[in-house]
């Protein structure tokens, strides 16, 4: 069965490995390793190209490497030459089919690298004037994973391609908080009643409210960007444990030098690289990062929905924009949908949260195998965040619209509007006034000017909005 969606032949190659031969189409880029990767995991049945950033980025690593290679006289230059170009190659997307492994998997991420070091070689030996698989003249192992080791370069090009796509993350979380700050304009004359323990309080505008969730977002910003740079630590030349065996004294040095070039990031090699190769800090510190911007999405959609709740016979101070009907037997009924995606896709990355901070609980000595998972996770979570947010900005923030007369209607009708009051009359007064609109539910308005409380025109600019949704002097 063709998993590349790529038309075949029927003819094929015989290639090798450990475990014996195995026939290989011809048209496949990837060779015998990863043809085991894909008979071993069936699991997530999310493969490597669903996030093109990792092939980039695993693109970005062998190139650094090659000409790390190539300047240390350990690669010959017209071999590296044809590896960049395959690179180059992969960082168009040309050659994204041929990244077929699960991202969960066995082994640390190996079948990871082996599917990206099998597809640049293939790639390579095309431009060097051979066939797929005459591996003599360009291998996998020998050539393209030069003085690698998988866990060196499989969290090294997770690391890049995370920095990047957290940039991404970023990018959607601005566009939010503009549509945020948008709204807290267009509603920034409608008053309405705030509420603490879902009890009536104190009046404030509808755009303050906008204008807070705006606010609440706009502080993950600095979270994700500082969490972030924890990932410009790299462990390339580390090899297999940290001991760098395998590889030239000057190799990590000049490998990450070629990084930074290569990808326009400041990269720095990590100062204990046997430290550096077991440690996943960095990603639960990121995965913290997007779990609580999950959080702060999922309150304000909760907060979306009650505030549009009804429309009859909820608080109905909103309308959000309908997107489809409702119910298959309520004819009517539209339901905030938007807002409830958004809450499930948060439900998901706290789990992924758990599931990073479990991973990397489960490291044992010098390396961290679980890292596949983790990483997929991350990756999962960033992209829902990011979809989601779009969505929700695009499907529900920007075409919400206010319910002015039932915003102050309920502020009116509200025993919260006596606290306002409270400056005036006292504490006791207004205790009284607040038991007596309970019990024959009469307005405070209507009860200040029954008992001859305060004239009405004073009661009047007592109450006007900007009197009453922001700090003010009072004379005694």
């Amino acid at each position: 069965m063709d998993i590349t969606n790529i038309p075949l032949s029927g003819r094929t190659r015989r290639e090798h490995d450990l475990l014996g031969e195995l026939d290989v189409p011809v048209e496949y880029y990837f060779g015998v390793q990863t043809m085991r990767a894909v008979e071993n995991f069936h699991i997530s049945r999310v493969r490597l190209n669903f996030f093109p950033e990792l092939i980039k980025a695993l693109a970005d690593v062998k190139q650094g490497a090659a000409l790390a290679n190539r300047d240390l006289g350990l690669l010959d230059p017209a071999i590296a030459d044809a590896i960049i170009a395959a690179c180059n190659e992969l960082r168009e997307g040309k050659l994204d089919a041929h990244f077929v492994v699960d991202m969960v998997q066995g082994g640390a991420g190996t079948s990871t690298n082996m599917n990206a070091n099998e597809v640049i070689a293939n790639r390579a030996l095309e431009l060097l004037g051979h066939e797929k698989g005459e591996y003599r003249y360009c291998h996998p192992n020998n050539h393209v994973n030069l003085s690698q080791s998988t866990n060196d370069a499989y969290p090294t090009a997770t690391r890049i391609a995370l920095v990047r796509s957290i940039g991404k993350l970023i990018d959607a979380l601005r566009e939010l908080i503009a549509a945020f700050h948008a709204k807290g304009r267009e509603f920034s004359r409608i008053i309405k009643m705030g509420r603490t323990q879902l009890q009536d309080a104190v009046p404030m505008t509808l755009g303050q409210e906008f204008e807070a969730y705006a606010a609440n977002l706009t502080e993950e910003i600095a979270r994700l960007e500082s969490n972030r740079k924890l990932f410009y630590e790299i462990n390339m030349g580390a090899t297999a444990i940290g001991t760098g065996i395998n590889a030239d004294p000057d190799y990590a040095k000049l490998c990450t030098r070629h990084l930074r070039e290569v990808t326009g990031l400041p990269l720095v090699k990590a100062a204990n690289m046997i430290e550096a190769t077991s440690d996943t800090g960095a990603f639960i510190m990121n995965s913290s990062a997007q779990k609580r911007l999950a959080v702060k999405l999922s309150k304000i959609c909760n907060d979306l929905r009650l505030l549009s709740s009804g429309p009859r016979c909820g608080l109905n101070e909103i309308n959000l924009p309908p997107r489809q009907p409702g119910s298959s037997i309520m004819p009517g009924k539209v339901n905030p949908v938007i807002p409830e995606v958004v809450n499930q896709v948060a439900f998901r990355v706290i789990g992924n949260d758990l599931t990073v901070t479990l991973a990397a609980e489960a490291g044992q000595l010098e390396l961290n195998v679980m890292e596949p998972i983790i990483v997929h996770c991350l990756f999962e979570s960033i992209e829902m965040l990011i979809n989601a947010m779009n969505t929700l900005r695009e499907k529900c923030v920007v075409g919400i619209t206010a319910n002015e007369k039932v915003c102050r209607s309920m502020v009116y009708n509200s025993i919260g509007l006596v606290t306002a009051l409270n400056p005036y009359l006292g504490y006791e007064t207004s205790t009284m006034l607040a038991k007596e609109a309970l019990e024959t539910g009469k307005g405070i308005y209507d009860l200040v000017l029954e008992h001859n409380l305060m004239s009405e025109q004073e009661l009047h600019k007592v109450l006007q909005p900007e009197n009453m949704v922001k700090p003010r002097k009072f004379i005694k």
